[in-house]
């Protein structure tokens, strides 16, 4: 069982900035990766951005690419989203799970945090 605290999010204007933590607890070992996906209303939930806790490698998808960075400290994961769009508005998870992209592969979750981004 892995518990994980989310918090970070917040209202910034477009080509603002915010920084998402996520604090993981319990057995982390169990967990190669940690990962962050958001959900806009009306959306399916979708990947941004998974790092492993081993090698530090890290994969993001296409559409925060060059904006996004997220990196690790022990078992703190972070998501530093620069230049930020509207269309990045949406509620953000992080998971804790064995990698990849799709959120059916992760099998614990935060409680989500919102990001709103004002135009």
């Amino acid at each position: 069982q892995v518990q994980l605290v989310e918090s970070g999010g917040g209202l910034v204007q477009a080509g603002g900035s915010l920084r998402l933590s996520c604090a993981a607890s319990g057995r982390t070992f169990d967990s190669y990766a940690m990962a962050w996906f958001r959900q806009a209303p009306g959306k399916e939930r979708e990947f941004v951005a998974v790092i492993s806790w081993s090698l530090g490698s890290t994969y993001y998808a296409n559409s925060v690419k060059g904006r996004f960075t997220i990196s690790r400290d022990k078992n703190t994961v972070y998501l530093q989203m620069n230049k930020l769009k509207p269309e990045d508005a949406a509620v953000y998870y992080c998971a804790a799970g064995p990698g990849g992209i799709s959120r059916e592969r992760y099998n614990n979750w935060g409680q989500g945090t919102q990001v709103t981004v004002s135009s």
